[in-house]
């Protein structure tokens, strides 16, 4: 398999400068990770900044079924394009955008990722087996240090998320505003902007992923689901107060991949043969091997996907700087092995997934333009005219 994948931009243009970035623009200063960075990513000042994540909205779906979305599509000569870093998976990108580190250094390093200690999975977005949180990102996230400045946060997003092992990894500090409905969350966003004199809202909608997983990011449904997301955020917009700012971005695209072009490990005995767990995700297999066997394993998976998939070592990921730079403690949570899907390839492992996630057909986790790169729309209040 080749190696010439390129690292994200951490420090310049990746979803990990974002928060920083609006941090900065309400007056706080957040030490970067790599001080020769400081200050790559600039926004306007304000005294009141609104993040709408929309999961799954990927730069290039925005633009190709822009027909649908006429509100952004009027938006799209000012909207800037992102990286969401590696690997492109929301629990990833939850922990880059919340702490404004790359994953090595925050730890949240996949969709499901070795427990070391214990010799077994975690899947950092169910947050299933239990793990302190806090323990596992261990590092003060940009809401903290916003709120300890003495400016109002707010986090607003299903009640469920209030107190999750992702939530409370990736981005707890300030207060939770639970709205369930897209329009819910559209309503308690200006009032929570207009609750203190500098305010840091937070808002998180879904449903473009997850439609995109069950339907596909080609379907009628995503379509419509983003024409949705289109008229929600013309509303937010009108509602901003003339002195705030909404920046809107996403954690990833996504690419739909065929249930007939994917592998099951289930059924491949060579790629099966000295893997002991096999997470990340089926666009981003992580592979943790048995003793001595890594070398045997790269070289199995090399022959059976060569062509469709790029595989390399953790110390090969490391040093060309997939993850950003790597902390001691997140080393052993990479899997031994990655590989990294190219178009229209995936590999499952029915013996453990759940059936609902092989159903899926939308998928992300690998390095491909599609579902690599985000948009980020910045609108004043003032804006408005």
């Amino acid at each position: 398999m080749p190696h010439e994948l390129a690292a994200p931009p951490y420090g310049t243009s990746s979803l990990s400068d974002l928060m920083p970035a609006v941090a900065r623009s309400l007056d706080v200063e957040v030490a970067p990770a790599d001080p020769g960075l400081a200050g790559a990513l600039r926004l306007a000042p304000t005294a009141r900044a609104c993040v709408l994540l929309v999961d799954g909205l990927g730069d290039l779906l925005l633009r190709e079924r822009a027909g649908h979305a006429p509100f952004l599509r009027s938006q799209l000569g000012r909207v800037a394009t992102i990286s969401a870093g590696f690997p492109t998976t929301t629990a990833t990108s939850m922990g880059s955008l919340g702490t404004g580190l790359p994953p090595g250094a925050h730890g949240l390093v996949g969709y499901e990722v070795l427990v070391p200690e214990r010799d077994e999975l975690l899947n950092e977005l169910s947050w299933e087996p239990a793990v302190d949180p806090r323990r596992w990102q261990r590092e003060t996230t940009v809401l903290q240090h916003v709120a300890a400045a003495g400016v109002e946060v707010v986090r607003i997003g299903p009640g469920f998320f209030d107190g999750s092992g992702l939530t409370e990894a990736a981005l707890r500090g300030g207060r939770f505003v639970a709205a369930t409905t897209l329009d819910d969350r559209v309503d308690a966003a200006p009032a929570a902007l207009r609750s203190s004199p500098r305010t840091l809202v937070y808002v998180y909608w879904g449903d473009v992923d997850k439609v995109g997983h069950v339907e596909g990011c080609g379907s009628w449904q995503w379509g419509e689901e983003l024409a949705k997301v289109d008229l929600a955020i013309r509303r937010l917009v009108a509602g901003l107060p003339r002195d705030a700012t909404l920046h809107v971005t996403a954690d990833h695209g996504m690419v739909d991949v065929p249930h007939h072009q994917r592998l099951d490990v289930a059924h491949e005995p060579d790629l099966a043969a000295g893997v002991r767990h096999v997470g990340g995700e089926p666009r981003c297999p992580q592979l943790y091997c048995e003793t001595g066997q890594v070398e045997a394993v790269l070289a199995a998976w090399a022959d059976r996907l060569a062509g469709r998939a790029d595989g390399v070592t953790r110390e090969h990921a490391v040093a060309a700087g997939w993850f950003g730079q790597v902390a001691a403690h997140v080393s052993a949570r990479i899997g031994d092995v990655i590989v990294v899907c190219g178009p229209g390839a995936a590999v499952v492992d029915s013996r453990r997934a759940r059936p609902q996630v092989l159903r899926l057909l939308g998928l992300h986790g690998a390095l491909t333009p599609e579902e690599a790169l985000v948009p980020l729309l910045t609108v004043s209040g003032s804006d408005r005219g």
